[in-house]
């Protein structure tokens, strides 16, 4: 029976986090080689090649994407019962502010796994828009938030980046009107950006809704009377994106940044932070080629 080894499979975890062993190495306070030497132990154990070393960015092989699965599943559990049964048991609250249009698929995932490792912490999850939640947090109300913008601030990181779309109803015809009618919330952070890249293709447009109400916006372009700009992936399945080639702007992409993980109010929202991030990343670096 061949045993599989809690450290090689944390650094496993790293490297496909991190995207290389330099960046695993600094989290992971160990020198290069040594995880390096790590993962080729946890490679001979298996018999497996588990990662693509042939491009520039190292990538997971096909075995490699499969053993991650477990290894994440395994390092969660051990975490979670040292934590448990040891005399280190962490309580306390973290308030956490997420746009609502980006809490799915990401923040369940992120919320089961922190619990799992801090059973007895609270999270306050507040859903509230990109230019609230800088606020709050600013004001000391929020410890760590998440954001959609089209730059970044300072003292925040970049997670991700993702495509800004025009969405519309399902086999609608709403983008083909003239003016184009706009649904937004009043305080959409995408709002301006879509306006005025409308405005600078010469493409008339007027607001279809006057609303706070996401679900008032919602319920507008579901009975194809408006589109709206919405990252891409996060659409309810009601809505499809406007057509390629339909004549309207491209909007680019949004970053999705988080801030108050450089100066953390406590060690849980540093170790928040460590799970949203990875949360994040993870599913990107993972197909990476």
């Amino acid at each position: 029976m061949r045993n599989l080894d809690m450290t090689t499979l944390r650094s496993f975890v790293a490297v496909a986090d991190h995207g290389g062993v330099t960046r695993a190495a600094q989290m992971l306070n160990l020198t290069q080689s040594a995880v390096s030497m790590q993962l080729k132990r946890l490679e001979d154990l298996l018999g497996l090649g588990l990662l693509d070393r042939s491009a520039r960015r190292i990538a997971l092989t096909p075995a490699g994407e499969q053993m991650l699965g477990y290894a994440r599943r395994l390092v969660a559990l051990n975490d979670e019962a040292v934590g448990r049964l040891t005399d280190q048991v962490w309580e306390g609250e973290v308030s956490f502010g997420v746009p609502h249009d980006i809490i799915h698929p990401v923040i369940p995932r992120v919320l089961k796994q922190f619990n799992a490792a801090f059973p007895r912490v609270k999270v306050h999850l507040i859903s509230l828009y990109s230019s609230i939640l800088l606020e709050s947090h600013a004001k000391g109300e929020i410890d760590l938030i998440l954001t959609t913008e089209g730059s970044l601030r300072p003292g925040g990181e970049t997670l991700t980046e993702v495509p800004l779309r025009f969405f519309g109803a399902k086999n609608g015809a709403a983008w083909k009107q003239r003016p184009l009618r706009i649904a937004t919330c009043r305080n959409c952070i995408f709002r301006p950006k879509a306006i005025r890249l409308l405005e600078k293709a010469g493409i008339d447009w007027e607001s279809a809704i006057d609303s706070e109400s996401d679900g008032a916006v919602e319920a507008t372009i579901t009975a194809d009377l408006a589109v709206t700009a919405m990252l891409e992936g996060t659409a309810p399945h009601l809505l499809e994106p406007v057509p390629q080639g339909a004549g309207l702007p491209d909007l680019g992409e949004q970053k999705i940044n988080m801030y108050g993980a450089e100066m953390p109010r406590s060690e849980l929202v540093t170790q928040l932070a460590g799970i949203v991030r990875q949360s994040f990343r993870a599913p990107a670096l993972a197909v990476a080629s």
